[in-house]
This record gives C-alpha cells, sequence and structure tokens, in this order.
C-alpha cells in the first residue's frame, strides 16, 4: 500500500501528464497505423503511439469454485473488443490463467502458534541513490504456517467443483507458483506445504497467504484454513481465486515492443504472456521510452542479453515465446557473472543517461563511483604489504603467512580474505582506503576476486556480438534457402530476425540453419 501510495504521488508530481479514468474498448488503426484508442464512454483519445498493458484484463473471466463471471480483477470489470479488434487484423491470440490467495483479517489469527519472519537487519533499497540510509524506525514481520493432511483432506472435498480438475479453466497457469489444490495434486506424497502470512501494510489488518493460491468454492477455503494452525478462528476479507485472461504470443513484437502488424503499437506485460510485477516493470519501461523514440523518429532503445535481464526477458520472448506464464529466473541468462545486481549501476546509468531518464546527480555519482573503483585497484596492486605488518592477521585468518613481500592485491586474491577485515587489521591498508566508501570497496573485492571469470565471459560476448553485428534484410525471403530445415524457413518467416544472432537463439533453429544463413549473407 505504502508502494501504491508513493507511485501515485510520484506520478502526480511528473509534468504534462494527464489522468482520465474510463475503460479502452478499441483502437484507432488507420492504414496499419495506431492513432489513439477509444473509451466505454465513447470519447476518441488520439494519440502518436499507444502501449497496451492490460494485464489480467483482457476478456478476464474469474473462477472460484463453480462460480465464473467476468472481471479482470475482483470487483473490477474485464475489457473486451480490444482482443477481437486485434484478431480481425490479423493478430493471434491465446489464454493463459493465474490466481491469487484469500486476503484475510489479521485480527482473527494466532501468532504464538506461528513461526515469526522478522524484516532484514542490513536495507537495500530500490535505488543505488539511497544506500547510506539508515534503518526504518519500524518494520513488520512475517509469520510461516503449515498446512498439513487434515487441510488436504478437506481441500479435495472441493476437488468435483474445482474450474481447474473439472476443465473449466482452458488457459494454462504458472508453472513456478502453482495453486494449493496443484500442489497437493502433483505433490501428493507431502505431507504439508508452506504458507507465509504476510500483511498488506502499516494501516491494515488484511493479510495476504502467500502459498495458498486456489481456485476453490470459498466454504471448502475456509474450512482448510481453520485446520492451519494459528488460522482456528479465521475469518476471510475475500476468498482466493483464478482467474482467466488472453494474451498475445510475443514473437509478434519487434525488439522495441512495438507490434510487428501495427506501427506505433506496444505491448508490455502480461498480455505478452509474462508473470510478476518486476517482469512487468520492466516492459513498461523498455515499451514507454521507445513509444517515445518511435514519435521523436529515433532508433529504438534495446538491451543485450550481455547487457540486462531485461534484454534476456525480451530477446526470450521474441526468438521463443512463450506458451506458459513466463518468469524471469537468473538461470535463463548465459552472462550471469556479468549481469550482477552489484554492477547494475555502472552497466546501465549511462544508457539511462542518454536517454534523459538518470539525471546529472545519478550519473556523477555513477562516475564518481567508477573512479573510485579504478584508483583502489591500482593503490592495491601498488601497495606492498611486510610479513611482519601482515602475519598476525593472516594466520588469524586461517590463512598462510608471508615468507616475503606482497602485493594487497594478490593477498585479496586470497579465499576467506575480504577487503573490510584487511583495511581493519593493517594500518596501511587503512590509510590508503580510508576516503574511499563502502559500496567502492565492496566493488573492488568483487571486481578483484572474480576478474579471471569476467574476463572470460567478456571474451565469449565478443565472440557472440559478431553474430549481433551480422544484420539480415527485414524483407529477406527464406524460401530462396532450399538447404534450410522446414522448421527453421517457418520460423525465420514468421519471426523476421534482424540479426545472425537472433536468428541462432530461436527455439527448433540448428546450427546448420546458422551457417547456411551465415554462408549466404556472406555472399
Amino acid at each position: 500500500m505504502l508502494f501504491a501510495a508513493k507511485w501515485r504521488e510520484a506520478l502526480e508530481n511528473t509534468r504534462n501528464i494527464d489522468f482520465y479514468q474510463d475503460m479502452v474498448k478499441g483502437l484507432i488503426i488507420k492504414d496499419g497505423v495506431c492513432q489513439g484508442v477509444v473509451t466505454g464512454l465513447g470519447h476518441e483519445i488520439s494519440a502518436k503511439a499507444v502501449v497496451l498493458t492490460n494485464g489480467t484484463f483482457l476478456n478476464g473471466i474469474i473462477h472460484i469454485g463453480d462460480k465464473q463471471f467476468g472481471g479482470g480483477r475482483v470487483a473490477e470489470k474485464a475489457a473486451t473488443g480490444i482482443t477481437e479488434q486485434l484478431v480481425s487484423l490479423g493478430f493471434e491470440s491465446d489464454r493463459l490463467k493465474t490466481g491469487t490467495p484469500p486476503r484475510i483479517d489479521g485480527r482473527s489469527l494466532d501468532y504464538s502458534k506461528m513461526e515469526e519472519q522478522k524484516g532484514d537487519d542490513e536495507m537495500v533499497g530500490f535505488s543505488y541513490m539511497d544506500v547510506e540510509k539508515i534503518k526504518p524506525e519500524q518494520q513488520r514481520s512475517c509469520w510461516i504456517t503449515y498446512t498439513s493432511e487434515q487441510v488436504h483432506d478437506i481441500l479435495k472435498t472441493g476437488f468435483d467443483r474445482s474450474p481447474m480438475f473439472q476443465g473449466r479453466i482452458q488457459g494454462t497457469g504458472p508453472r513456478y507458483c502453482p495453486s494449493i489444490e496443484d500442489k497437493i495434486n502433483r505433490f501428493a506424497d507431502r505431507e504439508r506445504h508452506q504458507l507465509f502470512v504476510e500483511p498488506e501494510g502499516f494501516n491494515t489488518v488484511e493479510i495476504y497467504v502467500n502459498g495458498f493460491s486456489t481456485s476453490l468454492p470459498e466454504d471448502v477455503q475456509l474450512k482448510a484454513l481453520r485446520l492451519v494452525p494459528g488460522f482456528e478462528n479465521v475469518r476471510m476479507f475475500r476468498p482466493g481465486y483464478a482467474i482467466e485472461y488472453d494474451y498475445f504470443p510475443p514473437t509478434q513484437l519487434q525488439f522495441s515492443l512495438e507490434t510487428k502488424q501495427v506501427s506505433n503499437l506496444f505491448f508490455a506485460g502480461q498480455i505478452n504472456g509474462t508473470t510478476g510485477y518486476e517482469e512487468a516493470a520492466c516492459q513498461g519501461l523498455m515499451a514507454g521510452i521507445n513509444a517515445h523514440l518511435k514519435v521523436k523518429e529515433q532508433a529504438p532503445f534495446v538491451l543485450k542479453r550481455s547487457e540486462a535481464y531485461i534484454g534476456v526477458l525480451i530477446d526470450d520472448l521474441i526468438n521463443k515465446g512463450t506458451d506458459e506464464p513466463y518468469r524471469m529466473f537468473t538461470s535463463r541468462a548465459e552472462f550471469r557473472t556479468l549481469l550482477r545486481q552489484d554492477n547494475a549501476d555502472l552497466r546501465l546509468t549511462e544508457r539511462s543517461y542518454a536517454l534523459g531518464l538518470a539525471t546529472e546527480e545519478r550519473m556523477s555519482r555513477t562516475r564518481s563511483k567508477l573512479d573510485g573503483v579504478e584508483k583502489v585497484k591500482t593503490i592495491l596492486k601498488e601497495l606492498a604489504l611486510d610479513p611482519e605488518e601482515a602475519n598476525t592477521w593472516l594466520q588469524a585468518s586461517g590463512s598462510a603467512a608471508l615468507t616475503q613481500k606482497q602485493r594487497a592485491h594478490q593477498i585479496l586474491l586470497r579465499p576467506g580474505i575480504d577487503i573490510f577485515s584487511m583495511k581493519n587489521s593493517l594500518p596501511k591498508v587503512a590509510k590508503a582506503l580510508e576516503t574511499y566508501s563502502r559500496e567502492v570497496l565492496e566493488q573492488v573485492e568483487i571486481q578483484v576476486k572474480y576478474d579471471i571469470y569476467i574476463e572470460k565471459e567478456n571474451e565469449l560476448v565478443q565472440r557472440m556480438s559478431q553474430l549481433e553485428d551480422l544484420m539480415i534484410p527485414e524483407s529477406f525471403d527464406y524460401s530462396k534457402l532450399v538447404s534450410l530445415s522446414n522448421e527453421a524457413r517457418q520460423k525465420f518467416t514468421r519471426i523476421k530476425p534482424r540479426t545472425l544472432g537472433q536468428a541462432s537463439r530461436i527455439s527448433g533453429v540448428n546450427p546448420s540453419d546458422v551457417q547456411i544463413l551465415m554462408v549466404y549473407m556472406g555472399r
């Protein structure tokens, strides 16, 4: 609730943004170009670019047991008309589903029967601009409790009225956050499942029961919850439900998130088949940036797989598509050593500043940090330590004693040695590093210790980028290449890869297909 309130405030304090609350029911499209929207009240709003961020609202259907009704969220109407219009223009659409747990009254819980989960001791914010902040005075704990075989038995009594098991839900659900009925069905050998009891805010008693996502009948949900330790007298604000909605397979998009079929129309979030807040937020950011650039007749802004997880996510969606709700995992990235949270500012602030997003203050801070990192690395390479000043500390740290002078850089490479211990224990190091901040020293330690791995990954990026530089004309006719496999020809024709690198990552394309394409493009 604090997060939502803060963003509302930020939006309302942004110049040149107008707000109007109404449902969009259609797009104004002329000669293949999107020129605005039509609202439910019949208003036509002209626009040079339109970004659709429909979430779960497109023909959304909510399921609770054998009840079903239209809606994009509980108590909010579904959006109709947009899917039908886009399909009539040649777009392909499909259905996905997601679910949500019951919301309950925290005053009706007995927390003495649960395990408390306190907030973090070390606070890490969303931004590098406030790293020196202090811990907030007020934090709210979460709590852990568990289901049991008795809970599962009650839940099973509702399976005959479950929309999931009765086939009333056609869409595929998220693989990595299944409903509670799906969990007890798929993992029948498990006697219990963990539930996280999460407060919705500081100024409400409402609780989110994470791990109990369900579309079972309301009476079954309540009976089962009352068998959970601490929930014996639980009161429900609203039941959990499943929601089924339309999405558009993202292979129909360009890397800017502009649609291939209609110019100046961009898709972001669950309309592209993703699930999760961060996945939606990053697409909204990229679609907004590129809608602006398109209107200004500037080149699109595209992040590479080696630059950001945003780049991995969008590249995956456009090359491979998805037939289930897509979630971003670090394991999806081949350059994980480069894509670290500690260096996000060093990787991306300059790109953001060039777009006019990052402020001068933020860019200046990033340059200062980068400068500090390089200076400290140089200091460590030049600073020699004597055995008599370092050995007592080294042996106490479980590391071998020195037999001769050694550079601080070499000592830092040892397992179990960290830069802060070195600074706190060795006066010569402390004096050399006294003016540098904690975040600079942390970055130095990571770069020094992982230097050889980072270098190897950079070499791999360089090799891959050679394929990225080989452009394929947008109008290229793949039917000319009779040596291509049928699957590769069909996918190249449909996806229209812009580079050989993109072509190589399309699902179902073999290395031999890329080689054939490479030879032809070389000619």
